[in-house]
């Protein structure tokens, strides 16, 4: 992509509704606009950095055997009431009547509609276990949305349902979609806790949450500086100031507890039969008996992830995008547009460097230097290639690492070898 042909958008100044750094750099550097409260457009950089988290995800969960269908963001009322959930919801959920004053829920989730699908085609116990999986835009009439995309009203989200026979099946499945989770995060290259959570309005029995670390994270975690222990402190019953809990024992007896702050991205369910009971779900077991399916539920924030990896990795300057999940590889920064021989050597470059799958952005705009940096910080492309007057006919050139400030010569072919290992 040439930068002269990109909508980006940028603004100097931050939002006067913007608390969170992540909101204010995701506006500021043109990757989402504010169309209502809680609710966003995605423009084409921050749609570039949402596809590429949405792909991990995809591609994870395939290689861990889920399989991906596509559910109805606007689901019939009466599945809810079957449920049991219409009531009891609250009111993020937001209801509906239509023409035919036939009632609807925009869906927050969708057990009621996957036990609704798989109902519709009786199983056996052989044919289990099934596993399915969306990438969908959800929407919960949150009362304040705040933070930009991190506490929004309509935002994408993955979420997964597991069936299984037995609750000996149920575990596995959970275990091996907790598998794809590590993979998940592993991958996308993020500072993460697994952390012991209450199930909350999903219901379960047990349920562990992804928190992604930050200082700006909404929610407290223990964790023990010995061993893998993590947990939410409304899980642990302590009534007093949480910072008390600060040097403690651990609960596992490893190490001493510290306190952290997170994000939540993910949260995993052992729902067991309370949706497959509730709503008559059926499965023959091996003696021929008609069972309730035990269900796993896994959710994933894919817009929240690219709001929190911000808060995980920005400077004073603007984004430093992770390696797996930014918009561009790498930024040719050309000082000298209307240089036909500079151009020529910018263009040279980059068409080299996208037949080698780099995706490379080259900003061929005619505009001061200065600018052209400052916009790369903010963008928070994690590598650039400044070519000018001065080294365009160098047999080096000036290579440029965006998160530890540094910029050192470099040949074409080092620089294609470095990226290669990066973007491996």
């Amino acid at each position: 992509m040439y930068f002269s042909k990109l909508f980006v958008p940028t603004v100097k100044e931050d939002p006067s509704d913007a608390e969170l750094i992540s909101h204010k750099l995701m506006v500021r550097s043109g990757m989402i606009k504010r169309n209502a409260a809680g609710i966003y457009s995605w423009l084409p950089v921050g749609l570039k950095v949402l596809k590429k988290v949405e792909e991990i995800v995809r591609k994870n969960l395939n290689n861990f055997d889920a399989e991906e269908i596509l559910m109805p963001m606007v689901q019939p009322a009466e599945l809810w009431k079957e449920s049991g959930r219409y009531g009891e919801y609250g009111k993020e959920l937001l209801k509906f009547d239509d023409r035919s004053n036939r009632g609807f829920v925009l869906g927050p989730t969708h057990e009621e509609i996957i036990c609704e699908i798989f109902r519709s085609h009786p199983k056996s116990y052989k044919d289990l276990p099934v596993n399915l999986y969306q990438i969908q835009t959800k929407f919960r009439d949150e009362i304040r949305p705040r933070f930009g995309v991190m506490r929004s009203r309509e935002f994408l989200m993955k979420d997964a349902y597991s069936f299984d026979i037995d609750e000996k099946g149920l575990v596995k499945s959970y275990g091996k979609m907790k598998d794809a989770y590590i993979s998940i995060f592993n991958e996308i290259g993020l500072d993460y806790r697994i952390v012991k959570a209450d199930s909350g309005n999903i219901g379960g029995d047990i349920s562990e949450e992804f928190h992604i670390l930050a200082d700006s994270g909404e929610d407290l975690i223990a964790v023990s500086n010995s061993s893998d222990f993590a947990a939410n402190v409304e899980v642990l019953n302590y009534d007093k100031d949480p910072s008390e809990l600060e040097g403690k024992k651990s609960p596992d007896g490893k190490g001493k507890l510290k306190i952290k702050r997170g994000i939540e991205v993910g949260h995993i369910f052992q729902l067991g039969q309370k949706y497959s009971q509730a709503m008559n779900v059926g499965v023959k077991d091996m003696n021929g008996n008609s069972v309730h399916p035990f269900m796993g539920c896994y959710g994933i924030g894919v817009s929240r992830i690219v709001a929190a990896a911000i808060e995980q990795n920005h400077d004073d300057r603007g984004i430093q995008w992770p390696d797996k999940i930014t918009p561009f590889g790498v930024n040719i920064i050309c000082l000298d547009p209307e240089s036909d021989e500079i151009m020529k050597v910018c263009s040279e470059i980059y068409s080299i460097l996208k037949k080698s799958g780099f995706d490379p952005l080259l900003d061929d705009r005619d505009i001061r230097a200065g600018i052209k940096f400052k916009e790369h910080e903010l963008l928070g492309i994690p590598y650039s290639i400044i070519i000018g007057p001065n080294n365009f006919k160098n047999t080096k050139l000036e290579f440029g690492i965006r998160a530890q400030n540094e910029k050192i010569d470099m040949k074409l072919d080092d620089i294609k070898k470095y990226l290669g290992e990066k973007y491996d």
